[in-house]
């Protein structure tokens, strides 16, 4: 009998240990403002609005270590709109992320899902329009690069991560259409990063095929994919310097769109030059080079003032359009969890055939505007969990 005891307390240890060796936690960010925009389809307009910064979101993420250095890693992740709760994806709770997969503090990690894609994860970061300090609504123009806050993410994903050696890390990744044509809609790319002191320096590249087409790597029936066309290629190449207090950046990407048919508008839901000609045609090839300079500086622990300018340089069936993108921003934090912020954004374009899409200024997560300039200021607060 105290044999079987013996066994049952020893049982009983073994559970307890192997449950202290798992975690689920539940996470979450909540950022919503009121946003002023000077012109939107010819009409002033006050709004109240979530995530023109950072993505509102909550979520599940759980780890469980299996020995030897080896991890079981999840994540679930829900995004919503705060000013009246709905899902900020319609296909599904979890479309902001659901993911499984293995982590080894040695070899790296793979994870299966629907993800974030790799340059965002590694270049992002370096732009204003992922950061805190600028967000969503400082994006390039139409979000062409994927560098934005709320980028497209990417279904039937599989990714690797490298763990970082001497200040190096590397991703790679490859997401399958899940068709019988395996090229269709599928998407693939590869970015690095190399960390040295207050050195941060990153590169990428991303293919996307067919994109929003039917089902695949990239819908458009959940709003995921940025443009409908036959092909997107991106490259980026980027780098920050920290000192003391302040950080300054330089960011260069460049976007080649072919056969473009429609762009999203997150302001009016709709993919404009598509199923809303009516705000004008989106045919043909398109080009973007998006040259950043971008700065923070913490004044106190508590205050931070930041600013970018992008000059985006665009090529369309023959024309030469171009765009200038400004963003100014001051954040006060009051706790670990809680910060207000104040952000002013400004975009002018030119150049652009007058019956296009191109040809009005369109803040990202805004309606586009009737002329060639918008200017949109919002007053918000963040709060996480």
């Amino acid at each position: 009998m105290k044999k079987y005891l013996s066994a049952a307390a020893m049982l009983g240890v073994v559970s307890l240990t192997a449950h202290a060796q798992s975690s689920v936690t539940l996470y979450g960010l909540i950022d919503t403002g009121i946003v002023y925009t000077n012109n939107q389809q010819g009409h002033s307009n006050w709004q109240m609005l979530s995530s023109e910064t950072q993505n509102t979101i909550f979520g599940f993420k759980g780890d469980e270590d299996l020995g030897g250095g080896l991890h079981a890693i999840f994540k679930l992740e829900d995004g919503f709109l705060l000013q009246n709760g709905t899902e900020a994806f319609t296909n599904g709770i979890f479309g902001s992320q659901a993911w499984v997969g293995l982590q080894s503090e040695q070899y790296g990690t793979v994870t299966l899902g629907r993800q974030f894609d790799v340059m965002n994860d590694l270049v992002g970061p370096i732009s204003a329009e992922l950061n805190t300090w600028g967000g969503s609504i400082a994006a390039h123009p139409f979000e062409n690069d994927n560098l934005a806050a709320d980028s497209v993410i990417i279904n039937n994903t599989v990714k690797y991560a490298s763990p970082t050696i001497a200040g190096f890390t590397f991703e790679t990744m490859y997401s399958f259409s899940n068709q019988t044509q395996f090229a269709n809609n599928r998407v693939y790319g590869f970015a690095a990063s190399y960390t040295t002191g207050p050195i941060n320096v990153a590169a990428g590249y991303l293919q996307f095929n067919n994109a929003g087409t039917g089902s695949g790597a990239i819908t458009s029936s959940d709003f995921s994919a940025n443009f409908v066309a036959q092909r997107q290629r991106i490259w980026s190449l980027g780098g920050n310097y920290t000192i003391g207090p302040a950080q300054v950046g330089l960011l260069w990407s460049h976007t080649q769109i072919d056969d473009a048919a429609g762009v999203f508008s997150f302001g009016t839901g709709t993919y404009l030059g598509a199923n809303d000609p009516s705000a004008g045609s989106l045919a043909g090839s398109l080009r973007f080079d998006n040259f950043e300079v971008n700065g923070k500086y913490a004044l106190t622990p508590a205050l931070t003032l930041s600013g970018s300018y992008t000059y985006t340089r665009g090529a369309y069936n023959g024309s030469s359009p171009g765009w200038n993108s400004a963003m100014l921003m001051s954040d006060y934090t009051v706790s670990k969890r809680t910060d207000f912020y104040l952000e002013a954004v400004y975009q002018n374009v030119h150049g652009a055939p007058a019956d296009s899409v191109l040809s009005h200024a369109m803040i990202n997560t805004l309606s586009p505007s009737s002329t060639d300039t918008q200017v949109a200021v919002t007053a918000g607060i963040r709060h996480s969990f």
